[in-house]
């Protein structure tokens, strides 16, 4: 079947088998590898992409039900060398650990600002619950996409928690 759809503001085209699913359209046709596969059964949220703007699990779609959709991709997040608020507050708040998460968290917590630009740390937490980190460093994390709506509010990111000063 012929499928064609925007990923990452590009116009792409591919013929793929009615079963294809978007996270293998995106890795295996469009050389794509940022979005990872981790379960296929929708359970962790590494395969993490924007729908037409909604976090979507690339997992759970087929790549025709894609077509003429806007695809964004954790490729797609940076604008040439400035990374996005999100990327951002994961380098500043240590959110990075053995990355394999990275990406879909990344893609969650981008979804979340963009629907709420000051959620709490709870909103956070509950923004990203169907994204497993398996390092268990939801901590940093969570202050990632704290640092990253403060950001894009135009407001300066709290202190980290190790450059806080007791008094």
């Amino acid at each position: 079947m012929k499928v064609s759809m925007t990923v990452n503001g590009r116009l792409v085209n591919g013929d793929v088998e009615p079963r294809t699913l978007l996270v293998h359209f995106i890795r295996e046709e469009l050389a794509l590898t940022g979005t990872h596969i981790g379960c296929e059964t929708s359970y962790c949220g590494a395969c993490t992409v924007h729908v037409d703007g909604e976090a979507t699990k690339s997992c759970t779609m087929l790549a025709v039900q894609a077509e003429g959709a806007s695809i964004t991709t954790i490729e797609g997040m940076a604008k040439g060398d400035e990374l996005h608020p999100v990327q951002e507050g994961f380098w500043e708040r240590h959110g990075l650990q053995c990355g394999y998460c990275t990406p879909g968290m990344i893609m969650s917590g981008a979804a979340l600002i963009a629907g709420n630009p000051s959620p709490t740390e709870d909103e956070i937490r509950h923004g990203i619950e169907g994204n497993l980190c398996r390092c268990t460093g939801y901590h940093n994390i969570v202050k990632s996409i704290e640092y990253a709506a403060a950001k894009m509010r135009g407001e300066t990111p709290p202190p980290a928690d190790w450059e806080e000063v007791s008094v």
